[in-house]
């Protein structure tokens, strides 16, 4: 049987990247998938992709920073089993190269979006008996990493609030888990190199590679079947936890 058959599941920013790839596989695994995106060009393919298949999805295009339009995404879609919050914007520079907007504007998507969407849907899964929720986090929530510092506090928050919320909702039956991905190839990678490094795309991938233990970058569908593992019945005693997927980073990249 399909994993999430009869689950409702909002995914923030799943149209593209990591998102994209945890919107696919949580329908094809029977949920029906709400998808927030803020750019409706590249989420509503995805959301087409999926029900050309036979899955179930839609699109609902927000801001996740803005408290009042993701309250009133979550009263339209009304139940909600599971919430992935996964949309999130980079930052490259150390603290001396990060304005006060550049700080802002990190913490207002990767951090109060979060919130936004935890405050919006906590109540809902309280009042159903409780859901899942998961948090991407990443590995510069627990490790330096050179030239990351606002995209480093934004994700040490997002691990933050995925332990607190476990922690005070357990009672209700609703369990908070994190991911802390190393890189992931993403089209965000791809537009890094090629924006920075001109001409020399095929060497810097591989430079970029070999920082992780693993030799690689992980794929976007390793991170969803880690997800739907951690948002599915089968980890119903796990809660409050945060899993690395990073190749061997952490505890390897000596």
């Amino acid at each position: 049987m399909s994993k999430l058959n009869n689950k409702v599941a909002i995914i923030t920013g799943g149209g593209s990247g990591i998102g994209r790839a945890i919107s696919e596989l949580f329908a094809q695994e029977g949920a029906q998938v709400h998808i927030v995106d803020l750019n409706a060009d590249v989420a509503q393919p995805v959301v087409d992709h999926i029900t050309s298949g036979g899955g179930q999805a839609k699109l609902h295009t927000c801001n996740v920073a803005e408290q009042t339009e993701v309250n009133r995404v979550v009263e339209r879609i009304g139940r909600v089993d599971i919430l992935v919050n996964n949309a999130g914007i980079a930052h490259v520079g150390n603290l001396e190269k990060c304005s006060s907007e550049d700080f802002e504007r990190v913490f207002n998507v990767n951090v109060k979006g979060a919130y936004n969407a935890l405050h919006a849907v906590v109540p809902v899964m309280k009042i159903n008996g409780g859901g899942a929720i998961l948090n991407l986090a990443s590995i510069a929530a627990v490790v330096g990493i050179s030239d990351r510092f606002a995209y480093s506090m934004s994700k040490g928050a997002i691990y933050a609030m995925s332990m607190s919320v476990a922690r005070d909702y357990m009672t209700d039956n609703i369990r908070s888990n994190s991911i802390s991905p190393a890189r992931v190839h993403t089209p965000f990678v791809d537009g890094f190199i090629a924006k920075n490094y001109p001409g020399q795309e095929a060497e810097m991938f591989e430079k970029l590679s070999r920082s992780q233990p693993i030799g690689r970058m992980a794929k976007p569908e390793e991170i969803a079947k880690l997800a739907l593992f951690l948002c599915s019945d089968d980890a119903g005693f796990i809660t409050g936890n945060d899993y690395p997927i990073d190749g061997g980073f952490i505890k390897l990249n000596n």
